[in-house]
């Protein structure tokens, strides 16, 4: 059996993964990009993007998201949730600084987060509501 307990769910989730989020676009196709991310299970996910850019344009309080997160290698896992935007707000150096961190390591990270400006990027919370997961490694 492939299933994943919820507590598996979330643990996988808050390993280091580039995430892949969905956005409903309009009358084109959804938008899927990757993207950092960050969640603390039992806690919202949260990603920071620019508010002019298309992604940062389709989200708003409420809009409905989809994430993914998988690994690169077999046996093959994956986690995706829905959920809902529960807030949008300026990003913070601290913030941006940490998730830079957690992508790129202390050094590269530090150095990423000073050389990128704060201006016009915003934190988004999402409210995972909906999980699916499988996990291969459990054949």
């Amino acid at each position: 059996m492939t299933s994943m307990s919820q507590t598996e769910k979330e643990e996988f989730l808050a390993d280091l993964h580039v995430g892949v989020i969905g956005l409903n676009d309009g009358d084109r196709g959804p938008l899927t990009v990757p993207i950092w991310y960050d969640y603390t299970p039992g806690g919202e996910l949260w990603v920071i993007t620019g508010a002019d850019s298309r992604k940062g344009k389709l989200l708003s309080e409420g809009t409905r998201v989809s994430l993914a997160a998988q690994t690169e290698t077999a046996p093959y896992v994956y986690v995706s949730v829905e959920g809902v935007v529960t807030s949008i707000a300026p990003a913070e150096a601290e913030t941006l600084k940490a998730m830079a961190i957690r992508y790129l390591g202390e050094q590269q990270g530090s150095a990423y987060a000073a050389g990128s400006p704060l201006e016009g990027q915003v934190t988004v919370r999402i409210r995972p509501e909906r999980w699916l997961a499988v996990d291969y490694s459990k054949m």
